[in-house]
């Protein structure tokens, strides 16, 4: 009989370490894809969507900017675009888009002109590199900038917090970071 505890005790053991293993499995594929759960279709009229966005008590409109090719863009889609904590924090805090900076589809800026993705990104706003993470006001006004990609899902959060609370009026987003990070410790 004193040979069967440890034994007991050791596949107690390993069975735990299982059922701790397939929660982490599960968890991680708890994904969803970004173009269904974190955009928001749109016909291109962002004067329209800002009105949407202050319509439905949203904070204001985040645009991801990216292009085809851009290794960054695919990272951030495919490790922080795709959590699902991520899709419910942005969908209930903003109106989010996605713009091809290399597009031609024609769109409408929030003034009401119109012109292609491109003139949108290159001419208007300066977008040189992707991916570029950008948050208007319901002003329409550019507040927050991030140029390249941030680390971690967390990151990503704490970036729509930063604009969503307002920190960005007081502070930098790496003081911020930094702040999170104390915070997480």
């Amino acid at each position: 009989m004193a040979k069967q505890v440890p034994e007991m005790n050791r596949l107690l053991l390993l069975f735990t370490l299982l059922v701790v293993q397939l929660g982490v499995a599960v968890a991680a594929a708890e994904t969803r894809a970004p173009d269904d759960h974190f955009f928001n279709s749109t016909f291109g009229d962002f004067s329209e969507e800002l009105q949407i966005a202050r319509d439905e008590g949203k904070d204001g409109i985040f645009i991801f900017f990216e292009m085809d090719e851009c290794p960054f863009c695919h990272r951030m889609r495919t490790t922080q675009l795709n959590q699902v904590e991520v899709q419910d924090y942005y969908r209930e805090h903003f109106r989010n888009f996605t713009v091809d900076i290399e597009g031609d589809l024609e769109i409408t800026d929030f003034e009401g002109n119109r012109m292609k993705q491109k003139e949108f990104a290159f001419d208007k706003y300066r977008v040189r590199a992707t991916p570029v993470l950008a948050f208007f006001g319901l002003d329409g006004e550019l507040k927050v900038r991030h140029t390249g990609p941030t680390s971690t899902a967390d990151q990503f959060l704490w970036l729509g917090e930063f604009f969503a609370e307002g920190h960005y009026k007081n502070t930098s987003f790496t003081r911020y970071k930094r702040q999170k990070r104390r915070e997480q410790r």
